[in-house]
């Protein structure tokens, strides 16, 4: 199984989740999705995002932000969609987009899940055996994988 086909499945079984994807921020390519609906079109709201995701980034760098983003947060009624970059030392410009069930959905543990599930994706990622973020070196050190 793929690192992206791993990946999906694992956050498609966060509790609420209702649907994810990996997309391509530079592109708006989606590398995979898993659920949406007829009235969830996956595959124009995944690709969508990819302008949030570009516009944050541009508007951290004309501030001068030498800071990284753990996610992005969009509260809807009844649903939360979130964003998190997956980084590596590649040239990869990935993010999950998880929308999750806000009733059913356990936001700070969806959040933390996302992370293991990322973390795990960044350390499959052979482009990325160079080095870690600076933000998650704790991680791998207490996990004894770097």
């Amino acid at each position: 199984m793929s690192d992206v086909e791993y990946a999906l499945n694992a956050a498609a079984n966060i509790k609420g989740a209702f649907a994810v994807a990996i997309v391509d921020y530079d592109s708006g390519m989606t590398l995979g999705s898993r659920g949406g609906s007829a009235e969830f079109d996956l595959d124009v709201a995944a690709p969508g995002n990819s302008e949030v995701v570009r516009a944050k980034f541009d508007v951290m760098q004309k501030l001068g932000l030498r800071e990284t983003i753990e996610d992005i947060l969009i509260t809807l009624d009844t649903q939360y969609h979130l964003i998190r970059p997956i980084y590596s030392n590649g040239d990869d410009k990935l993010f999950f987009y998880l929308v999750l069930n806000r009733q059913q959905a356990n936001l700070a543990m969806a959040r933390r899940d996302l992370k293991v599930i990322g973390q795990r994706f960044y350390l499959d990622d052979p482009s990325s055996q160079a080095s870690v973020p600076a933000q998650d070196q704790g991680y791998y050190q207490q996990a004894g994988r770097r």
